[in-house]
């Protein structure tokens, strides 16, 4: 039969007190930090076990160690049309610091892109994939339409991802961090500056290369160059 709380001679919070009062006298004694360490989670045992006996339906919570991490989830954000070697770049560091990286190729109903969302989404997995895998990095890829903020939300992202080229980038990536900070507090911004040799690349001058019959082999990943070259063949 369960003791009502008001029989019982000392509240639970007095009980608590003077059991870790103990404990740490005792640890002192003994200069053995171990059996405070010890004593103490007897105590919680006993506190768990006279609220169980004053109470049964209260519930009880047991800890085992720290709450699991949680998971880091990034979002890399781009038009990607076409996949550059830039791009791998920063997919390449961000994969060593997130769990899971999603990569978000924007859709923008005011622009024509060379490669459609299909053919981009089969460029990323061509090219990023293997990259992430290598790193134990979990891969998706989606498209979106709205807000990178929105996008992230819907992925589950905690972390967006922005590569940086020059100091040109760093301004305007400074405000657009702010404003998606301002709107989604949740989500960190993170700056991966990039590798030395990627720094001129951008995927504007590669179409424009490509188009004009250039080599782009230098700047893309080879499947790239292969259908760069496909699209304008004939042109």
């Amino acid at each position: 039969m369960p003791l009502p709380i008001g029989l019982l001679t000392r509240p639970l919070h007095r009980i608590s007190r003077d059991i870790h009062r103990l404990g740490s006298k005792r640890g002192e004694n003994n200069r053995d930090r171990g059996a405070v360490g010890c004593f103490d989670r007897f105590a919680l045992i006993m506190l768990g076990f006279l609220a169980f006996v004053s109470d049964p339906a209260l519930p009880v919570v047991v800890w085992r160690g720290r709450p699991p991490p949680m998971l880091r989830i990034a979002l890399y954000a781009g038009s990607f049309d076409p996949v550059t070697n830039g791009h791998l770049d920063v997919v390449r560091q961000a994969a060593r610091l997130a769990d899971r990286l999603v990569l978000a190729i924007g859709l923008h109903p005011g622009k024509t892109p060379l490669f459609s969302a299909e053919e981009r989404q089969a460029m990323i997995a061509e090219t990023c994939k293997p990259l992430m895998q290598k790193q134990g990095c979990e891969f998706d890829c989606v498209t979106f339409d709205d807000l990178v903020v929105t996008a992230a939300k819907r992925a589950g992202a905690n972390i967006l991802i922005r590569g940086l080229r020059d100091g040109t980038d760093f301004d305007y990536e400074m405000q657009m961090a702010g404003m998606n900070g301002a709107m989604m507090p949740g989500v960190q911004t993170i700056f991966l500056p990039a590798s030395p040799g990627v720094r001129p690349i951008t995927a504007t001058l590669v179409r424009q290369i490509a188009a004009m019959g250039g080599e782009v082999s230098h700047f893309v990943p080879p499947s790239v160059a292969a259908r760069l070259k496909k699209k304008f063949a004939g042109k």
